[in-house]
């Protein structure tokens, strides 16, 4: 019987030099590659299915676009999703592509699973949890290579393997609908400065508009449902975000990530709707939520993110953490206007039929009572303080 491996793909560097090297060194007679659309460009997903078409043994492309939106990027809104200023993108599409993977090793009765992960990055550690839980060997060439990514390139053009990657330029570009995430090269060093040619979805802000445009985005129990009065579906909302957001250079960011092993690296991003999404929704809570319950959410919130980051999206603590911000999402519904100008998105307005707003007459008078105890303890301490 021939050896099988199903080899998650995406058509960059590390996974496609993953194709000859499972046969070469592992010893797989058929590798079937898998490319999962997460939301990629037409165009990536053509240029990587043309690619794996001609390099592996059989090849599936599956799209799980409206499943990315509906059960990760809806739930991280709601969690106001971040890590470290990182808005959670390729962190949340690891776990929905391994398990996609894994459903072809299935269907294909493969012998193992592949990814093209090195080992000082996070993605090893979404990818495994989710390979290891099957009864299928786990494979990791580059990882257990350990080469440099000049072998990498040097590899692929030995094996006649086109790479948008050069020794110039070698970064690595992940995206998906929610983010694009580039790394890799001189951009390793904290000290080089970003070059403009490494941004694809965000105007520089120096060349943004010089008129500011206002959107107004509506949100029902926690979820975006519109975009200045008209109902959209989730993905088209985000890609429309994307679009707008990226004319006037919304979200950059430019961060020194502590990955899950403790190497602190430096990341660069683009996601210009999950900034507005996620500024939008934050606001909304805050109209709607008492303090009690804002100050407990951001406790939720930060170890819903750190879950989300390390992909251990399938633990019973992010079911959790989930029925609590489910619960709080019930009156997160309203509208809420923002402000696109030069890289800033501001809320400038909101409302919702749920605000915590007191419209009632007060007697001032009556908060003076409460006056005379407040910070109480704090004048005994003083006037005990004097004694001595």
């Amino acid at each position: 019987m021939p050896k099988k491996v199903v080899l998650s793909y995406s058509g960059g560097l590390d996974t496609s030099i993953c194709i000859p090297l499972l046969k070469e060194r592992y010893g797989y007679d058929q590798v079937i590659t898998v490319i999962v659309d997460v939301g990629q460009s037409r165009s990536e997903i053509k240029e990587a299915e043309e690619k794996a078409i001609k390099l592996s043994d059989k090849h599936y492309t599956l799209d799980a676009k409206s499943e990315f939106v509906q059960d990760y990027i809806f739930p991280l809104i709601k969690a106001n999703g971040d890590y470290e200023g990182y808005v959670l993108g390729t962190a949340l599409t690891r776990p929905l592509i391994a398990k996609k993977v894994v459903d072809i090793a299935h269907k294909e009765g493969a012998d193992a699973l592949a990814h093209g992960c090195t080992g000082k990055g996070n993605d090893q550690l979404r990818f495994d949890v989710v390979f290891r839980a099957t009864d299928l060997e786990v494979v990791a060439p580059l990882r257990d290579l350990d080469q440099t990514r000049e072998w990498e390139i040097e590899y692929a053009r030995e094996h006649d393997i086109p790479i948008p990657a050069t020794k110039a330029k070698p970064w690595s570009i992940d995206g998906n609908i929610w983010s694009r995430s580039i790394e890799g090269g001189m951009l390793d060093d904290p000290s080089y400065a970003q070059p403009e040619d490494i941004f694809q979805w965000t105007t520089s802000p120096e060349k943004a508009p010089d008129r500011a445009e206002a959107i107004e985005i509506g949100f029902e129990r926690g979820i975006p449902i519109s975009l200045n009065g008209k109902e959209l579906g989730g993905i088209a909302l985000i890609q429309k975000l994307n679009e707008v957001g990226g004319k006037h250079g919304v979200g950059r960011s430019d961060i020194m990530e502590d990955r899950v092993l403790g190497l602190k690296m430096r990341e660069s991003y683009e996601h210009p709707a999950a900034t507005i999404l996620l500024k939008a929704h934050r606001d909304l809570e805050q109209l709607v939520l008492t303090r009690s319950e804002l100050k407990f959410k951001a406790i939720v919130d930060a170890v819903w993110g750190e879950q989300a980051y390390k992909g251990l999206v399938d633990d019973p603590l992010m079911a959790d953490l989930n029925a609590f911000i489910e619960k709080t999402q019930e009156r997160v519904t309203g509208f809420v206007k923002v402000r696109l100008f030069k890289g800033n998105a501001s809320v400038i307005a909101r409302r919702s039929p749920n605000a915590l707003i007191f419209e009632g007459p007060l007697d001032q008078k009556s908060a003076e009572g409460y006056s005379k105890f407040y910070g109480l303890q704090a004048r005994i301490f003083k006037k005990t303080m004097k004694r001595f």
